[in-house]
């Protein structure tokens, strides 16, 4: 397991030198929005929801996220129609129209390959009205992959976070890997990252950001209560009454 960890620890070694300055210029995007008043809008398809899920009502996370989905991407229900809906053209793009974000809202895509329908018509239908995509993806996944869309994510990204994800995904054993997939740790660590670069700019302007906290430390439950009420209104996501782990 040894090469298991060194492998691991190598990678996040090579996407913090490959994006720490993508990771600078996204946080300025996520704060301008939110000094806006804006949403960040975050999207993937497949075992990328996961990530969708880590930026979304989670404890030390900003308030001001919505996922943007459609329940025909979830594999837990439907593996093989999750695969063909995010290859699907047209679906992406009818989520977005249906959501309706706009400036200053911000978009966040998460694909490590980047070259299904799904991910790139997102973040083109975004970048269309006039929003900020921020794409968390793998450009040498991405060149190694089947091409099922005419362009790719990073195509129509403001700003691409190199995840540093090796083709194929899997890096176990060394020399001829075939398990232990990593984007799921990397594209996780991208986000703690780029959520740490934010707090620290926004200290630096004096501005006090809107971050859940977890309901089992005291004082959380009201701070939650009062994010809740802010936002309720434009993420409709946020209606369930429990709080944030």
């Amino acid at each position: 397991m040894t090469d298991l960890a060194d492998r691991v620890r190598s990678l996040l070694d090579d996407l913090d030198a490959r994006s720490a300055p993508a990771i600078r210029t996204a946080a300025a995007l996520l704060l301008d929005a939110i000094e806006s008043d804006g949403i960040v809008h975050a999207a993937g398809a497949g075992h990328s929801l996961t990530l969708v899920c880590e930026t979304f009502y989670r404890a030390g996370g900003i308030a001001p996220v919505r996922p943007l989905w459609d329940p025909a991407v979830l594999p837990l229900a439907d593996a093989l129609g999750s695969t063909e809906a995010e290859r699907r053209p047209g679906l992406g793009r009818s989520v977005v129209q249906k959501t309706g974000p706009r400036p200053p809202d911000v978009a966040v895509v998460f694909s490590t390959s980047g070259r299904n329908p799904y991910p790139v018509e997102i973040a083109q239908e975004c970048a269309a009205r006039g929003m900020a995509v921020i794409a968390v993806t793998s450009p040498e996944a991405s060149v190694r992959a089947d091409a099922r869309a005419e362009t790719k994510l990073a195509d129509h990204a403001t700003v691409v976070l190199d995840t540093a994800v090796p083709p194929g995904d899997v890096v176990y054993p060394s020399g001829s890997p075939h398990t232990a997939a990593v984007s799921t740790i990397l594209a996780a660590y991208a986000w703690s990252r780029l959520l740490a670069e934010l707090d620290d700019l926004a200290i630096a302007r004096g501005v006090e950001l809107p971050r859940w906290v977890s309901a089992n430390v005291p004082g959380g439950d009201a701070v939650n209560k009062r994010l809740l009420a802010r936002y309720r209104d434009r993420i409709p996501e946020l209606a369930s009454s429990g709080q944030p782990g």
